[in-house]
């Protein structure tokens, strides 16, 4: 029998490419989203996975919603990558920060506690939950400082699941992963945003783009490599949590200055800056350590920050 898996939170970019991921490797993939009949799923089209998927609606923050879809399915994994996905959103959405990601942890874990099934449960962790990380990359071992609503959310679930883990036995572990990027991204997301705005200048659709703080420095790897890692973690003979990330950090700058290289322009020319962009309380530096993961898991060298850039605006190019 294949196995099975249930993605909770299948509709963005992670949840596409660990769906096409999974049902390369024989899985029986349900996914779920808060409505089905509301959801698009434009992501699952993209990669060509819509038919191949069974999908279902499930809201998070309820626990009868998030017991009835685990029993129902008896998932032999379970990957949560639900809740708020915006660090700025969750600022002006706190709440629904802290329900959607804290407490949407905890009911899995107490669904698949109270069950009592061998399910090995994936949860979504992030970057945000260590702060600025200055040069040194932070890894398993570095304490977190979260610096926003997300960010404190995020560290909550992993700190849930690490008590979890401890007393209940369960399978369950945290992936950390530095920022992450694809074709999939939405423009709201300032890579896509730097990229199509590029793109669109480039066409003759557009001449200026107005971004927030640039000096901000990031570790950015590409999606696909990251939902593998997801995958390798639940294969381990027993669960742990790990950094996901390249080891390399760039700032926006150099993210817009070689995006806009890539189509022939200067990035100055067009690139205006706008105070309303920036956060609260923003993180200069962010860089991860994936050596664990890389000795550990299998995982192979990421792609870096050049190669993600390069591949999202050859499928940018596509469009115009």
């Amino acid at each position: 029998m294949p196995k099975k898996a249930l993605i909770i939170g299948i509709t963005g970019q992670d949840g596409a490419y660990l769906a096409k991921h999974l049902l390369s490797k024989g899985y029986e993939v349900t996914g779920s989203s808060r409505d089905v009949m509301a959801s698009s799923f434009g992501n699952l089209n993209a990669l060509g996975v819509r038919d191949k998927v069974k999908l279902i609606s499930v809201s998070i923050n309820d626990f009868r919603s998030v017991f009835n879809a685990i029993q129902s399915f008896n998932p032999d994994e379970i990957y949560n990558l639900a809740g708020q996905t915006s660090v700025g959103l969750s600022f002006d959405q706190p709440v629904e920060a802290i329900e959607s990601i804290a407490i949407g942890t905890l009911n899995i874990l107490e669904v698949i506690r109270l069950l009592n099934k061998p399910v090995r449960f994936y949860n979504a962790g992030s970057s945000e939950c260590f702060g600025d990380t200055g040069s040194i990359p932070a890894d398993e071992n570095t304490p977190f400082a979260p610096r926003s609503p997300y960010a404190v959310a995020k560290s909550t679930a992993k700190w849930l699941i690490n008590s979890y883990r401890e007393s209940y036995g369960l399978y369950a572990c945290t992936g950390i992963l530095f920022n992450h990027e694809s074709p999939l991204r939405p423009e709201r997301f300032v890579t896509q945003k730097i990229i199509a705005g590029a793109a669109k200048i480039k066409a003759g659709l557009a001449t200026k783009l107005q971004l927030g703080n640039l000096d901000i420095s990031r570790d950015w790897g590409w999606a696909p490599e990251y939902v593998e890692a997801m995958w390798l973690m639940m294969q381990q003979d027993k669960p742990d949590d790990f950094v996901i990330a390249t080891g390399r950090m760039e700032s926006l700058k150099y993210f817009a200055e070689k995006a806009f290289e890539y189509f022939g322009l200067d990035w100055q020319a067009h690139v205006e800056i706008e105070q309303s962009f920036f956060r609260p309380n923003e993180i200069l530096c962010s860089v991860g350590n994936p050596q664990k993961a890389i000795k550990t898991l299998g995982w192979k060298d990421p792609t870096d920050i050049d190669g993600v850039i390069k591949m999202m605006c050859e499928a940018q190019e596509k469009k115009y």
